[in-house]
């Protein structure tokens, strides 16, 4: 499944691009779905940045709902490598539950729009049902195109929620950056 999302932001790019590189921990109070992101590893380089975030969700499930759920099945870890020349950033995501069968990864570009940011985020979600650890076959590549589907149809309203939360973020800090 192809993902794609193109948002509009009314903030300069160095303002929303560091905001996303630098600051997501910061917004988890904003963002509904998610408990709690771990900044574990952060490595600087010349003009970029490597990181490991693990992304804790299911705030707005329910926590009796959440008990029957493994954290496994609401947790994820984002490796990312942010190019600052070009306001790039290659991402890969590894769910905890079933790692081995999903692929999602893809890129995010900031691009200058007057005093606005144009996010586009372009990339792929394959669940390969062999990889699907004690399902029959015939019943793992409907499970997984189920899956597909059902990630799918939440992959793009999740980035268009993360940058309004990110525009929502920048209008309380007046647009400024630390």
């Amino acid at each position: 499944m192809e993902i794609f999302s193109q948002v509009q932001l009314p903030f300069p790019r160095e303002h929303v691009y560091r905001t996303y590189r630098d600051r997501l921990p910061e917004l988890v109070n904003w963002m509904p779905n998610v408990r709690e992101i771990e900044v574990q590893e952060r490595k600087e380089l010349p003009q970029a940045l490597e990181m490991v975030l693990v992304w804790h969700g299911g705030g707005e499930i329910p926590a009796a709902a959440r008990a029957l759920l493994s954290e496994a099945m609401l947790s994820w870890t984002d490796y990312t490598h942010w190019d600052d020349r070009d306001y790039l950033t290659h991402w890969r995501i590894a769910p905890h539950a079933f790692t081995e069968a999903i692929d999602c990864q893809g890129e995010n570009q900031f691009i200058a729009a007057g005093d606005s940011t144009i996010i586009t985020s372009r990339g792929h979600l394959r669940i390969d049902p062999k990889r699907i650890p004690g399902v029959p076959l015939f019943l793992a590549g409907l499970i997984a195109r189920a899956v597909e589907e059902y990630l799918g149809q939440r992959i793009e309203p999740n980035f268009q929620q993360l940058a309004a939360t990110v525009a929502a973020f920048l209008r309380t800090e007046g647009g400024q950056q630390e």
